[in-house]
C-alpha cells in the first residue's frame, strides 16, 4: 500500500511541473533511465512526493508500484520535504549505547514531529542515520552541516533554540 510520507500539502509551482514534464519528455521512451528521472525530479522539488511519482509513472508507462518502490529501497531519495534545518541523528551502534535513541526521541517531542518528517513551517526535518564516522564524540547528531557530540537528551532544546532565530 502506498501511503504519504508528509503532513504537508504539496504545493508544486507550474514551472516545477514544466521541468519535471521535460525531464519526462526526453525519457519516457527509455524506462532504464527511471533513476536519472527520479533523481531530476528530486533536485527539482527538494523530495518525491506522492504526486511527483505518479507523474513520473504516468509519464514514463511504469506502475506507480515500482517508482515507489525504487523510491523507498535507494536512501537518495526522500519521499518528505527537507527543512531548512535538517536534523540527523546517529543511531548507529556506538552513538545508540550512549542515549542517542532518548535524544531522538526527545527531539520527535520538541519539534511535533516524527522521524522523516518535517515541520509545517519547513524549518526543521528530522531523520536518522546509521553512522557518521563521529564515534569519539558519540552519541552525535548534525544540523545541516553542523556536528553536535556527547550530547543528552537535556541538550536538545537548547540546540533547537539556536535555530528559532
Amino acid at each position: 500500500m502506498l501511503k504519504k510520507h508528509s503532513g504537508i500539502p504539496f504545493n508544486g509551482t507550474p514551472e516545477q511541473k514544466a521541468k519535471l514534464d521535460a525531464v519526462i519528455a526526453e525519457n519516457r521512451h527509455d524506462k532504464s533511465r527511471l533513476m536519472a528521472v527520479m533523481q531530476e525530479a528530486q533536485a527539482i522539488y527538494g523530495y518525491l512526493p506522492l504526486e511527483v511519482q505518479n507523474a513520473i509513472a504516468e509519464g514514463m508507462d511504469i506502475p506507480l508500484e515500482k517508482v515507489y518502490g525504487v523510491s523507498t529501497f535507494y536512501a537518495q531519495f526522500s519521499l518528505s520535504p527537507k527543512g531548512g534545518y535538517h536534523i540527523s541523528v546517529c543511531l548507529g551502534t556506538a552513538c545508540y549505547v550512549k542515549g542517542s535513541g532518548q535524544i531522538y526521541d526527545k527531539l520527535q517531542e520538541v519539534l511535533g514531529i516524527g522521524g522523516d518528517e518535517c515541520t509545517p513551517d519547513r524549518r526543521f526535518s528530522l531523520s536518522a542515520c546509521r553512522c557518521i564516522g563521529a564515534c569519539g564524540l558519540a552519541p552525535v547528531l548534525t544540523v545541516n552541516e553542523e556536528v553536535y557530540g556527547r550530547l543528552t537528551a537535556d541538550d536538545v532544546a537548547g540546540i533547537i533554540e539556536k535555530y528559532k532565530d
